[in-house]
């Protein structure tokens, strides 16, 4: 088993030290998100896996008919929906999930991880995971675009961009369905809160990515 960066204890800290004060706004935003930008890739009879879940706002918000949300946090748990089945493991390690998925999500994790070997290693877990046909979709921050913002977060150990992670996507194996350089802003941890129509009215108007954007949005499928 590989040894983690941070101790259950500490993810526990930094997670809440970062988010806990925002907890509610988060979770509406993630429920225009899960509606509005992920479902589309999401049917509702799917078997979904969140990776890097932390206090499950995307897996409690996208309808789906079995979830699974994985992550070190014990916080994790405490924060899951009634439908919600959560996996605590390292997810470099072969993972405890049927290996029939529909989907795995994952925001904001990747960068997390100690090294790129670990990195390779969870996504190849995802592709065994996945059916002939499911998805990997990915939205997290793009070292391109971010600049040296990108390591004013502790817990932040791999560095990628857009084009490095779709690298390593399909030297697992994957197809590239959907790529974004640029989609979300990089602001869910700095305390702003906009109003939610503000955050409906970017997501129609692609056009703003190209100037806002901060993280890109990749979704990749499995042959």
């Amino acid at each position: 088993m590989t040894a983690p960066v941070h101790s259950a204890a500490d993810l526990e800290q930094i997670y809440k030290t970062r988010f806990g004060a925002s907890e509610g706004y988060r979770r509406a935003v993630w429920r225009v998100l899960a509606a509005e930008l992920f479902a589309k890739w999401i049917a509702a009879d799917s078997t979904i896996l969140d990776l890097g879940s932390g206090y499950c706002e995307f897996i409690n918000q996208i309808t789906a008919r079995r979830k699974y949300a994985m992550d070190l946090n014990p916080a994790t748990r405490r924060h899951a929906g009634g439908d919600v089945e959560v996996v605590t493991q390292d997810c470099s390690d072969p993972w405890h999930v049927p290996c029939v998925l529909d989907a795995v999500f994952t925001s904001n994790f990747f960068e997390h991880l100690p090294d790129k070997a670990a990195l390779e290693r969870t996504i190849h877990n995802a592709f065994r995971a996945l059916r002939s046909g499911g998805r990997l979709i990915a939205l997290g921050p793009n070292i391109r675009y971010t600049g040296t913002a990108y390591w004013d977060f502790y817990d932040h150990y791999v560095a990628l961009s857009d084009l490095s992670l779709i690298e390593v996507l399909r030297k697992c194996g994957f197809g590239i369905e959907y790529a974004r350089a640029r989609s979300l802003p990089y602001t869910m941890a700095d305390g702003r809160r906009y109003p939610l129509w503000v955050l409906r009215t970017y997501l129609r108007l692609p056009v703003m990515w190209r100037i806002f954007g901060k993280q890109f949005l990749i979704v990749a499928r499995k042959p």
